[in-house]
């Protein structure tokens, strides 16, 4: 079988710096990575330092993570194949057609903690994964390379209609970081889909579960810190898990192809920089007040509130606009056929979603105290991250709905902080 000749969308608009920024960006982040996690484990724990602390190249490899890479990936693979759960249409592509999707993750969460708890209280020392995380993430960006190396070749074969709009401009570094095939599969297995909220978002929390037994293995019990943030994590994953169907709307599925952008971020940048607050704090105690406990809670609280409230709200206005808990919500009509929420939720920022985040990105930082700037990497990433995400949202609105989205923007003045921004 030959590979179909495509041609390249060479007058597509290019994002993350164009050639420049997907040739830098795959070499530069992995090194962020190892990085940060070297300083989160020194004593100074200093993104500043000089000199930087450097952790030694025989320490950044050991064949017991390769192994444990391999396992977890087969685990989580078997669980998505598992027939539990219902299976729901993703949109509809160029070609007419929907793709199913299958809908267990919360279903793996559960099994996979099960798992953990036979496995701790037959004596596996997950603490240990503290002394294994760079090699661990070593293997982790190892895995993003050779997966998107394999949905680069594999994407000349593909179809034209399942080519991804934004990754098939004919330069190879920007087409192998955005990728190039929208939905690549084998068989039924959905390999962006399934990238996407298993492997890396549930190893997040099982990495943190691991600092925590550090922890006690360390002072005998865990701190209320680190129990503060084990818990808001999990809350963030398990809610993700548990509306697992939402993600098929989202940009990351609808968008963009599964090249080397999302399948490092996926496989290496959430589980070993999301959670740096954990480790952390293995290596850098803190005490906390129950007032400013009480007070990160409340503000966790009020994130997870506005995030949850107004995800369901858009979620559910697009499934079925006629439902009474938003048919009384005010639109704007579009020449698309569809329509915008101008109340509710929506009609208090652009992306109230993303102000939920925010407040919950600084809860998790909080608990580390204000000594350190690297607790507070994910908070300052994740708002760079929302912020240049909302612009994307708004030029691709902006092509799609013309004249409705000016009114909508109109109407809804601030994107994402009221009366800020």
């Amino acid at each position: 079988m030959k590979p179909n000749k495509h041609k390249a969308s060479h007058t597509a608009e290019r994002e993350f710096g164009g050639a420049l920024g997907a040739t830098c960006i795959p070499v530069f982040l992995p090194l962020t990575v190892l990085y940060l996690l070297s300083v989160c484990r020194s004593p100074a724990a200093s993104v500043l330092q000089w000199p930087p602390p450097l952790t030694p190249a025989a320490q950044l490899w050991d064949p017991l993570a390769a192994v444990v890479i391999v396992s977890w990936i087969t685990l989580q693979s078997f669980l998505y194949l598992l027939p539990i759960g219902k299976v729901s249409e993703g949109l509809v592509l160029r070609d007419g057609s929907r793709l199913k999707y299958p809908i267990n993750g919360f279903h793996a969460l559960s099994i996979t903690a099960a798992l953990l708890i036979v496995c701790v209280c037959l004596g596996m020392p997950l603490g240990y994964l503290f002394e294994l995380i760079l090699p661990l993430a070593v293997c982790a960006i190892g895995l993003s390379y050779l997966l998107s190396m394999y949905l680069y070749i594999r994407s000349f074969w593909a179809p034209q209609h399942a080519l991804s709009l934004g990754g098939n401009t004919g330069n190879p570094l920007y087409d192998f970081y955005m990728g190039r095939e929208l939905n690549p599969r084998i068989g039924d297995f959905d390999l962006k889909y399934f990238c996407e909220l298993r492997p890396g978002l549930i190893g997040w929390v099982v990495i943190n579960l691991g600092m925590l037994m550090k922890e006690v293995e360390l002072r005998d019990s865990p701190s209320l810190a680190m129990l503060l943030v084990n818990s808001f994590q999990l809350l963030y994953v398990t809610d993700a898990l548990w509306n697992e169907e939402a993600v098929l709307t989202t940009m990351d599925i609808v968008h963009d192809g599964f090249g080397f952008m999302l399948a490092f971020g996926d496989l290496a940048w959430v589980p070993f920089t999301y959670g740096l607050q954990a480790m952390f704090l293995v290596v850098h105690p803190q005490s906390l007040s129950t007032l400013g406990a009480a007070g990160i809670i409340l503000l966790n609280g009020i994130g997870y509130f506005i995030f949850r409230k107004s995800n369901s709200q858009k979620n559910q206005f697009r499934r079925d606009p006629t439902h009474k808990s938003v048919q009384h919500l005010e639109t704007i009509a579009t020449a698309t056929g569809k329509r915008l929420l101008v109340s509710g939720w929506w009609g208090f920022v652009r992306h109230p979603n993303y102000l939920g985040d925010l407040l919950m990105a600084l809860a998790w930082s909080l608990p580390c105290g204000t000594s350190h700037i690297l607790p507070y990497f994910y908070v300052i990433y994740f708002t760079v991250l929302l912020i240049h995400r909302e612009a994307r949202d708004e030029k691709q609105c902006r092509a799609k709905y013309g004249l409705a989205w000016d009114t909508y923007c109109r109407r809804v003045p601030y994107r994402i902080i009221p009366f800020v921004y």
